[in-house]
């Protein structure tokens, strides 16, 4: 005997389900939420201190932000490569013309000598580019 799809004389008749499955969907759009949340701090740039607290507005953001970076043991970072006083003297102003930044972003650890910032300060003061310092706003009261 021939199985098969009858007419609607005959009464087998095999339904038509029209399902979409999901269980695809989700996992792609959990996977790409996965990425997002690793890669999005890797695309802030620089080196990740603890910046100090203070009552700042928040920066508005710029294309391609040129950040200095000090690290607590007085690392001098721009971007995420590391220099020496006297590299990051010869290399600044090069590297601040190559980027054709208009915005100076200095990022000092909080535990990092007060000195060290200074100085970086006074290196960008010499560029005579527009410069502020970055710190975490304080919460709210």
């Amino acid at each position: 005997m021939r199985r098969g799809i009858r007419g609607r004389e005959g009464g087998d008749e095999l339904a038509v389900k029209a399902e979409i499955n999901v269980t695809s969907l989700v996992d792609v759009a959990f996977t790409l939420l996965v990425i997002f949340i690793i890669t999005a701090p890797i695309l802030q740039g620089g080196v990740e201190v603890a910046v100090p607290r203070a009552d700042v507005p928040a920066i508005m953001a710029r294309e391609e932000p040129f950040i200095v970076t000090v690290d607590r043991e007085g690392t001098i970072f721009i971007g995420e490569t590391p220099f020496d006083r006297e590299g990051f003297r010869q290399s600044f102003s090069q590297l601040l013309g190559a980027s054709r930044a208009e915005f100076v972003y200095i990022k000092g650890d909080s535990l990092a000598s007060w000195g060290n910032v200074l100085w970086i300060v006074a290196e960008a003061a010499r560029t005579e580019i527009p410069f502020g310092v970055i710190a975490e706003p304080e919460a709210v009261r």
